[in-house]
C-alpha cells in the first residue's frame, strides 16, 4: 500500500481532529497538504526553518527555485493556520499573505524547563575565564572571528593563556581546530565535539560567558538560533557575534547579553577585553532573568499549540 493511502486511511479512521506538520525536511507539508485536502481536516503547517529563504541548500537553478517557491506558496495559502520560529519570518509570511496574515503565528523553539526552575548560573567563577559555545559549528565563519579576537586578546595579555578557556561544543569540519592551532590557541580552546544534552547544558551554566552566532547573510535573517533560548534559561552573561538589528541580537539584550558586531573587530576585541578585566577584577556578572522567560518554556508552548488546534477543530478548520 502507497505510503500516502497510510496516512489518509488513518486519518479517516474518524479519532484525526486536525492535521500538524512541522518542517523541516520541507516535504512534510506535501503530505500534510494532502491528507488535509482529501479529508477537509483543519491543518496547521509549523516552520521550525523559512522554506525558500533559508539558504544551506540554495537551488541550483532558477527553475527550481520558482518551484519551490511554488510549492512554498500553496502550503501557505491552504494550510488552516501557520506557525513560525521567529518574529521576521512571522511579518515577511503576513506580508506575503495579505488578508491571510492573521493566520500566520508567531511559536518560538522555547526550552525545556529543568527542575527546579530556571537555572541561576554555577556556583562560582573557576580558575579560568570559560567561554562557551555549544550548537553547530558547521558555516559558522564567525566562529573564526572569535577565535581571532581571542588570538589577539593572549597577544595583548600574555598572562592570559593560561587563565583563559574556550570550549566550542558540536559538530565541525577540521578545519575549525586547524585554524585554531594556527592561531596559536592550542590548550587555550577546546572542540570535545557533539555533547550529550544535559553535558551541554551542564556547560552552559558553568560558563562564565555563553558564545553565539549564526551563518552569515540576508538569507539567515529570520534565524533565530535554538540554542539561545537554552542560552537565556541557563542566566549566564552571553556574547553574541550578530548585526545589531539581527532578532536574536535583540533577545540578546534583553538577557542582559552583549552584541558585537562581526564585522567589526574592533567590537569583538572590546567585548573580550570586557569579559577578561571583569574577570580578572573576580567580577562573574549573573544577569537577571530575560523579560517573559517563562512563556519560552516549551510546556507553555505545547499548550499555546494545542489551544490554537481546539480553536481549528471548533471552527471547523479552513478546507484548503
Amino acid at each position: 500500500v502507497p505510503e500516502g493511502e497510510l496516512r489518509l486511511a488513518r486519518a479517516r479512521r474518524g479519532d484525526v481532529h486536525a492535521v500538524l506538520s512541522t518542517s523541516p525536511p520541507d516535504s512534510v507539508h506535501l503530505a500534510g497538504l494532502a491528507v488535509a485536502s482529501e479529508t477537509g481536516l483543519p491543518w496547521v503547517a509549523d516552520f521550525r526553518d523559512p522554506w525558500v529563504g533559508l539558504s544551506f541548500k540554495p537551488p541550483p537553478t532558477a527553475w527550481h527555485r520558482a518551484r519551490q517557491a511554488a510549492l512554498e506558496r500553496r502550503v501557505l495559502e491552504s494550510a488552516s493556520l501557520v506557525a513560525v520560529a521567529s518574529r521576521t519570518h512571522e511579518r515577511e509570511l503576513g506580508r506575503a499573505s495579505g488578508a491571510r496574515a492573521r493566520r500566520v503565528v508567531y511559536w518560538p523553539n522555547g526550552f525545556e524547563p529543568e527542575e527546579g526552575g530556571p537555572s541561576a548560573g554555577g556556583a562560582g567563577p573557576g580558575p579560568r575565564l570559560l567561554l562557551a559555545f555549544t550548537g553547530t559549528l558547521s558555516l559558522m565563519p564567525d566562529a573564526e572571528r572569535f577565535m581571532e579576537a581571542l588570538a589577539g586578546l593572549l597577544q595583548r595579555h600574555p598572562e592570559a593563556r593560561g587563565r583563559v578557556r574556550a570550549v566550542l561544543a558540536g559538530p565541525h569540519e577540521s578545519g575549525y581546530p586547524d585554524r585554531a592551532r594556527g592561531l596559536g590557541l592550542a590548550g587555550v580552546v577546546e572542540f570535545p565535539g557533539v555533547l550529550a544534552h544535559a553535558r551541554a547544558r551542564a556547560l552552559q551554566r558553568e560558563a562564565d560567558w555563553l558564545l553565539l552566532w549564526k551563518p552569515p547573510g540576508a538569507a539567515y535573517r529570520t534565524m533565530v538560533p535554538g540554542k539561545l533560548y537554552e542560552y537565556l534559561s541557563a542566566r549566564r552573561p552571553i556574547l553574541a557575534l550578530l548585526p545589531g538589528d539581527d532578532e536574536a541580537a535583540a533577545l540578546v539584550r534583553a538577557g542582559g547579553g552583549v552584541v558585537a558586531d562581526p564585522a567589526r573587530r574592533d567590537e569583538v576585541r572590546d567585548a573580550l577585553e570586557a569579559a577578561y578585566r571583569d574577570f580578572v577584577a573576580g567580577r562573574r556578572p549573573t544577569p537577571s532573568p530575560a523579560p517573559g522567560l517563562e512563556e519560552l518554556e516549551r510546556p507553555r508552548l505545547v499548550a499555546r499549540m494545542a489551544e490554537w488546534l481546539d480553536g481549528l477543530v471548533a471552527e471547523g478548520g479552513a478546507k484548503p
